[in-house]
């Protein structure tokens, strides 16, 4: 076992329909990672998206204790403190970094062995979490990024970023949406491996 930590039921968003129900809707959590944000530790994040139906089209992500900031629409790619970004091109998990939230599965999970599994298979596996974690990921900074349970405020945002950026962004079911089980994201050359070694 290379990392533990718990969950994040603390956190919570925001889901906003328009008037009448119009089909496009807001989707915010002010502090992602609020477990790190009240410890002083820097790796937490304020998200916001649009969704119109069930596709994110547009998302935003702002950390600012690292002055980042990571935005993208579909179709117009990722932009990272304003300039282009894109996930790396790194092709073998020995020379990948994957990262978590947490590995706090439930017991019994079958999950938690394949990640365990893949976290020993890469070069660098760290608990550098929550919605940081997929900003590494988005800018080429790491490879994977994983979440055990995600609500769609935490999802939304970051799934419009990884797949501007050249990425994939999936449930553990290898569905691509942000209200599945969880939540994955590889970059481009490492998707089949990772989907075979985690996808159940």
């Amino acid at each position: 076992m290379w990392g533990r930590s718990s969950a994040h039921p603390e956190r919570t968003g925001n889901r906003t329909t328009g008037a009448g129900g119009a089909a496009r809707q807001w989707i915010s959590d002010p502090i992602d990672g609020t477990k790190s944000f009240v410890r002083g530790v820097p790796l937490w994040g304020t998200l916001i998206a649009v969704m119109e139906g069930p596709e994110v089209i547009a998302g935003a992500a702002a950390f600012p204790a690292t002055h980042e900031l990571v935005a993208a629409a579909r179709g117009e790619g990722a932009w990272w403190n304003g300039a282009r970004c894109a996930v790396s091109a790194v092709a073998t998990l020995a020379d990948a970094t994957v990262l978590s939230t947490g590995t706090a599965f439930e017991p019994g999970d079958p999950r938690r062995a394949r990640w365990d599994a893949l976290g020993d298979r890469a070069s660098v596996a760290r608990t550098w979490g929550d919605c940081f974690g997929y900003l590494m990921v988005a800018t080429g900074r790491a490879e994977v990024m994983m979440d055990p349970r995600l609500n769609v405020w935490d999802a939304a945002s970051v799934q419009v970023i990884v797949e501007e950026a050249g990425g994939t962004f999936m449930d553990w079911n290898g569905v691509r949406t942000p209200e599945g089980l969880g939540g994955i994201a590889v970059n481009a050359a490492l998707e089949a491996q990772v989907r075979a070694a985690l996808v159940g």
